[in-house]
């Protein structure tokens, strides 16, 4: 049996379960897993249902779904088992970015990384490893702008689903954010956000003298390090760890708080709610 999963956003009222499985029973779909959620601020309500069943015969069945809702509805029916496209960018350091290509490679991660860019090519072996198409556009010698305009371009070339910064460190203008519709781009910030944004936050989190250091996966959008935030974790440190060495620890936090957040995203829990996300 086939698997889709239904993505259902909309205001919130009495009944909505019942109407959107009362449609899936009409097309004789199994509802096999179901999580939903009332915003009681907002009013907004968000489910995610895994459905079974043959879905050749469900040509009109959104649209039915969505002729019961609200008006605002916003519904979506997505393959469970279809594996999604990356695009990866990177600066220098290799951790995050060797995780993702391990994981791809032995399908713990349910995507395809279709290229890897890299303002510096130091990372070209790794990728090459994995047969996958490295990309060096340098930012020495052009304009943010021109520079930006390349990499959208040959972004935009792969038609990836997602724009994963793998440690990329270099700051999104506005106009390349707005390029990308919101939930296209993730980053991963070496942060327990919202603390010490920006550059340099183990030797924020150094000269604070934190006790405990994270990292923060989160959409990217116009405001640094601002974006909803997908997952987070943290670790314990103490006044025995210089900025050096919370860097070396964090970098494992780093890479399974990406992995963590990918994986969500790639099974379609993750819904952006205003500047926050609800994650089933």
């Amino acid at each position: 049996m086939e698997q889709r999963i239904l993505l259902t956003e909309c205001s919130d009222g009495v009944g909505l379960i019942a109407k959107v499985t009362g449609v899936c029973f009409k097309y004789n779909f199994n509802v096999i897993r179901q999580d939903q959620y009332a915003s009681h601020e907002d009013k907004k309500f968000f489910m995610r249902s895994v459905l079974e069943g043959d879905f050749s015969v469900s040509e009109n069945f959104l649209a039915e779904v969505k002729s019961n809702l609200p008006a605002d509805a916003k519904v979506r029916l997505n393959d469970a088992q279809a594996r999604r496209k990356l695009a990866v960018l990177v600066t220098k350091e290799a951790h995050c970015l060797g995780d993702l290509l391990m994981k791809s490679y032995s399908g713990a991660l349910n995507a395809d990384i279709v290229m890897v860019a890299g303002n510096y090519p130091d990372l070209g072996d790794l990728a090459a490893k994995f047969n996958v198409p490295f990309h060096c556009i340098s930012h020495e010698g052009i304009s943010r702008e021109e520079h930006e305009e390349e990499m959208c371009r040959l972004i935009d070339s792969y038609n990836p689903d997602y724009v994963v910064l793998a440690k990329y460190m270099r700051i999104l203008s506005p106009k390349m954010v707005a390029h990308f519709p919101l939930g296209k781009l993730i980053n991963i910030h070496h942060s327990f956000l919202p603390a010490f944004i920006g550059a340099k936050p183990y030797q924020q989190a150094f000269d604070r003298g934190v006790k405990i250091i994270g990292a923060t996966a989160h959409f990217v959008t116009d405001n640094l390090d601002e974006g909803p935030i997908i997952e987070q974790d943290v670790i314990k440190v103490n006044h025995r760890y210089s900025a050096q060495s919370m860097a070396r620890a964090g970098r494992d936090v780093e890479r399974l708080v990406l992995m963590r957040a990918l994986n969500k995203i790639l099974s379609d829990k993750v819904f952006i709610h205003s500047n926050k996300t609800v994650v089933f």
